[in-house]
């Protein structure tokens, strides 16, 4: 068992010799291992025990265990209560789940308070094979099939080169007692359904049911290494501002693997994925999917990926003067007898007589109508926009500005009305500047 261990720490680079380890302790048969088999190699340990107060005497019992063998064994214990019932209702989560969470959470905290280099758990190859399992009938990606990993960021499990009857037959070798949660011989959740039916059945028929999961597993690894390399080259290739030409993805081996890789790191589920894929042959422009931080919208034959921006706000504008519209974008209003026309996309000159403050800058909305400079008629904004190619997220993030009869002046950015037009009547006029907010101070107004 030393000697397995000792190597495997070493092939996978999971612990310093010289380093401080917290060693998670239940007092179950794998965490009493860990801990001895770590004490045993050397190692400076010093064990975590988390109390949830769910079984009464018997998460007593428990924590009584643990004290008991760290003090036998001159081992520094930390030791934590939860009131694990309270936070599931407070986090609306099952009891399993809060208790890990606060598990996890305290772990973290208390390896940065103290300085300690990791937080040793005791997962073994039984715990890895069982987790694939479970991931294969949820319905898992590849990644979700190469089972528990030797270190996830601060948290380390030695023990996955050993299986659970190692584990008990060298506990035993060692006259090492240990106790058993009561919870963990019920099949009341899938873990301990597999646990407890299920591998116990198919080791009866298939007796290296396990050891083939597990290996199926590393060559499942291996094949993600290779995944991941190929589709990392075609995202450096397809990638471009954010966005992907969606002719160019169609003709990739796996258009739904990259899609996949580039959406799932801001939020997007497995179903939206798949459902934009299925879409890529006949997907139209103006389709729109949300994350909670991102949206995918189609714009001119391209997925483009952005960030959710905040509501733009609306500013009442009651005279002349320079206004800070929000953290990116500033307006001046001037009122000049003087004026040349400058580009259109930052400055809008209209006849001042014809325009009534207060103005008003705010989104645009639905139903909003103007005239266009130069045509006859009225026409949707949104419609505008859609003929001048511009896309739906640039449309929500539209501004406009307008007199205080609410008519349209100006879409920002594109075209004045042209009922406030500069005339040969025009005395003065009403200049309208829009900038980024650190460009500000070098707008010039007029000349």
């Amino acid at each position: 068992m030393l000697k397995k261990v000792k190597a495997f720490i070493e092939h996978e680079n999971l612990m310093r010799r010289e380093g401080r380890h917290l060693v998670a302790v239940s007092g179950g048969a794998d965490s009493v291992c860990l801990l001895l088999v770590l004490k045993q190699l050397g190692y400076h340990v010093e064990a975590v025990h988390c109390n949830f107060l769910l079984r009464g005497e018997e998460s007593q019992r428990d924590e009584n265990f643990v004290k008991a063998l760290c003090k036998r064994l001159n081992i520094i214990i930390h030791i934590t209560h939860f009131d694990t019932k309270t936070y599931a209702e407070l986090h609306q989560v099952g009891i399993e789940m809060a208790a890990r969470q606060l598990r996890y959470l305290y772990f973290e905290q208390l390896r940065r308070d103290i300085g300690a280099d990791d937080i040793c758990v005791a997962h073994h190859q039984d715990d890895s094979a069982e987790t694939i399992v479970m991931n294969l009938l949820r319905g898992t990606g590849l990644r979700g099939l190469t089972g528990i990993h030797p270190r996830q960021g601060h948290i380390v499990r030695p023990l996955l080169c050993v299986s659970r009857k190692e584990i008990e037959t060298w506990l035993h070798d060692q006259n090492q007692d240990f106790i058993i949660d009561s919870t963990n011989l019920k099949p009341m959740t899938g873990r301990n359904l597999l646990r407890l039916d299920i591998f116990p059945r198919l080791t009866q028929k298939w007796p290296s049911a396990t050891e083939n999961v597990l290996k199926s597993a590393r060559r499942v690894q291996e094949a993600l290494r290779v995944y991941e390399a190929s589709v990392k080259t075609a995202m450096k290739r397809l990638v471009i501002d954010d966005s992907i030409e969606i002719e160019q993805l169609m003709l990739e081996p796996s258009a739904e693997s990259i899609l996949f890789e580039w959406l799932s790191a801001v939020g997007f589920t497995p179903e939206q994925v798949e459902q934009i894929a299925d879409l890529l042959p006949d997907i139209a422009s103006g389709r729109l999917w949300r994350s909670a931080t991102h949206e995918l919208f189609v714009h001119r034959g391209r997925l483009v990926l952005s960030a959710i921006k905040p509501e733009r706000p609306t500013l009442r504008i009651p005279e002349a003067g320079t206004y800070i519209y929000d953290e990116t974008t500033s307006f001046r209003i001037e009122i000049i007898e003087n004026w040349t026309f400058g580009d259109v996309e930052h400055h809008a000159v209209l006849d001042a007589s014809k325009c009534h403050f207060p103005l008003t800058i705010r989104p645009i909305l639905p139903g909003d109508r103007f005239q266009p400079l130069g045509m006859k008629g009225t026409k949707l904004a949104s419609d505008y926009l859609t003929d001048r190619h511009v896309s739906i997220h640039e449309k929500r993030r539209q501004l406009v500005v307008t007199d205080a009869e609410g008519q349209i002046l100006w879409l920002v950015g594109h075209r004045i009305d042209h009922r406030q037009r500069i005339t040969d009547t025009t005395l003065k006029a009403l200049h309208l500047t829009v900038s980024a907010n650190n460009e500000l101070d070098r707008t010039s107004s007029h000349r």
